[in-house]
């Protein structure tokens, strides 16, 4: 029997999961755009904030080094055209990245601003305007040259796969995707908050990536059951390997798969793909176990599904957690609680049905280590969320003449992402240092792509 912290039974309490707990017009609501597009005025004005600084701080502080101030200068002139296509060169997936990448401890938490007037230039808004405006324009930045006779396959669909796939087309080079999944998009349309990413953008900007040509996508093709690295490599002429972190990391406790014990990461993906989000069932009281992007995303998304009380719990404190200080403060301004210092200890059942949780409280030692102590409490539950993690699925990339090195379980590159075979290269955050980050995942794809390119030339 478990007492909560308020001193509750939670051994008492019946699970309360069910569906349509919110109206049709709280979904519009809930689910409506988080930062919607600017308008042209919104923008210019914006875009006058800039003080185009000479050094461009944001522009290191970019991972794709997309020329910011170049970009913002174009938008003040008018040239949205210009400034789309400058983004599009660095970060073929700008549009995306405008929308989910964390811009306020990338570029606009550098941006001078910050200290003139405590409010960085909205750069990710203004990316965004400039993308948004190409795409809707139906307008061409990038024409696919002659057919080099070159084949390549990249395996995985995700951000990195696009990018390395976009930045082989544009050198002539015939590509082929093969996805695991219905959909290509990864992260992008399986794993991200519906609420940043509405109206079908990650498949409409796909589409966009595939316009250039020389791009194949083949569909329902999984490393390991449809086909093997040994298949791939006999077949084209180089590999890139995009396979994302498919293992989710456990809990490690007793009942873990009993129901009420759900993946953050596949409830997420289930939701994106939802036709009726208000048939998704949720329950009542939720726990979410971890500090994350998709820890932040889950939670916020089951209150706005209807969940009376969502709680977030972390092992260490808030200045810890891998999500920003924005997305916490997302997650709270939502309705989510947030509760630190706390490690789950065991699971609470009544009839196999999940009914709570308890957790140790910790703490650090002298040396900065984390110590669990004996002092616990439980917290009532109808769902627990795992969001702890996700690990490399490394079985079909261990075994036969196609093994490829791996370090501290994930794949290890060098600075051009070429694994430990001559003609395969990885990038994503399956890689050795690989984030959990869209523009990340882009710049893998980017660089492994001109990599490609020197190898297939130099061997031709």
């Amino acid at each position: 029997m478990g007492i909560n912290s308020d001193g509750g039974d939670t051994a008492s309490i019946t699970p309360n999961i069910a569906s349509g707990r919110i109206s049709a017009q709280q979904e519009s609501d809930n689910f409506a755009d988080l930062h919607p597009l600017l308008t042209p005025f919104q923008a210019s004005v914006e875009a006058d904030r800039c003080y185009f600084c000479y050094d461009a701080p944001c522009m290191q502080a970019c991972p794709t080094g997309i020329d910011v101030a170049l970009f913002i200068r174009q938008i003040s002139t008018g040239n949205t055209t210009g400034a789309a296509a400058t983004i599009l060169h660095e970060n073929i997936m700008g549009g995306m990245c405008a929308r989910v990448c964390p811009t306020e401890t990338l570029c606009e938490q550098v941006c001078v601003r910050n200290d003139k007037e405590g409010e960085p230039v909205q750069i990710g808004r203004l990316q965004r305007y400039a993308t948004d405006h190409l795409m809707a324009s139906g307008k061409k930045v990038f024409e696919r040259p002659d057919d080099s006779g070159k084949t390549v396959a990249v395996i995985g669909g995700g951000p990195a796969g696009l990018s390395c796939a976009h930045g082989l087309a544009r050198r002539g080079h015939n590509v082929t995707i093969l996805e695991a999944r219905e959909k290509p998009g990864g992260l992008n349309e399986y794993g991200i908050a519906t609420y940043k990413t509405v109206d079908n953008f990650a498949q409409r900007e796909v589409d966009y990536i595939l316009d250039i040509g020389g791009i194949e996508i083949q569909t329902g093709q999984r490393l390991g059951q449809d086909f093997t690295l040994d298949d791939v490599r006999a077949k084209y002429d180089a590999v890139f390997l995009a396979i994302g972190m498919g293992g989710v990391n456990a809990l490690g406790l007793a009942g873990e798969d009993a129901d009420g014990v759900e993946d953050a990461v596949d409830y997420i993906a289930e939701l994106r793909q939802a036709e009726d989000r208000r048939q998704l069932k949720v329950g009542q009281r939720v726990l979410v176990i971890g500090g994350g992007m998709t820890a932040v995303d889950i939670a916020v998304q089951s209150k706005l599904l209807g969940a009376e009380e969502v709680t977030m719990v972390y092992r260490r404190g808030q200045q810890q957690m891998n999500a920003s200080t924005y997305e916490q403060e997302l997650a709270q301004t939502r309705g989510v609680n947030i509760r630190t210092w706390a490690a789950p200890q065991d699971l609470q059942m009544t009839d196999g049905k999940l009914t709570g949780m308890t957790f140790a409280r910790t703490r650090l030692d002298n040396d900065g280590r984390l110590v669990v102590t004996k002092d616990t409490f439980s917290l009532p539950a109808d769902v627990v969320f795992k969001a702890i993690g996700q690990k490399l699925v490394s079985e079909p990339l261990t075994g036969g003449a196609s093994a490829v090195a791996l370090e501290g379980g994930r794949i290890s590159v060098d600075p051009e992402r070429r694994t430990s075979l001559a003609d395969v290269w990885a990038g994503g955050d399956c890689v050795v240092n690989g984030e959990d980050l869209t523009v990340a995942a882009v710049e893998d794809g980017k660089v492994a792509a001109r990599s490609i390119d020197t190898f297939l030339q130099q061997g031709a």
